[in-house]
């Protein structure tokens, strides 16, 4: 497998959509950094709308395996909450 080859399996874990796994990627490279998230938030970093990001967060909930994702709150749009699982 070429580098670019193991670059892209290792960004895009099976079964997710390129969406879902940049939207994936983006919570765990900014985890350590805060807890809560707006969809909106999101949407604008990763240039998506936040009805793309509502959209895909069940399927990168599943496949988040080191996070923990929950829907937090919908006040001014929806908030989940990030936390690192225990190893």
């Amino acid at each position: 497998m070429s580098t670019a080859q193991t670059e892209l399996a290792s960004a895009e874990p099976t079964g997710l959509s390129t969406k879902q796994a940049r939207i994936l990627e983006y919570l765990r490279a900014n985890a350590d950094d805060r807890t809560y998230f707006k969809s909106r938030l999101i949407a604008d970093d990763l240039d998506l709308s936040a009805k793309e990001v509502g959209a895909n967060m069940s399927a990168v909930v599943d496949a988040a395996h080191e996070l923990d994702v929950e829907k937090w709150g919908y006040s001014s749009g929806t908030t989940w909450m990030v936390t690192g699982t225990p190893e």
